[in-house]
């Protein structure tokens, strides 16, 4: 894959890596500032425990990197 340039795989890669950073949290990682749980919830409008919005959040990448494809 070359240079993410596009809005669209922009959108993709950072709910990928809120993805990941949701599913360190869920492990006992802390980080600064806001958590990726706060922000999944309210960028996406999420709602339930981290490992629902967990499962949300990966079904709706799935769903949006299908659409692209």
């Amino acid at each position: 894959m070359g240079a993410i340039t596009e809005p669209w795989q922009i959108a993709l890669y950072r709910m990928k890596a809120l993805t990941k950073a949701l599913e360190l949290e869920t492990k006992g990682l802390k980080r600064r500032g806001k958590s990726a749980y706060s922000i999944a919830k309210e960028q996406y409008s999420l709602t339930g425990n981290k490992m629902t919005v967990l499962e949300k959040l990966n079904a709706l990448y799935e769903a949006e990197l299908e659409m692209w494809k």
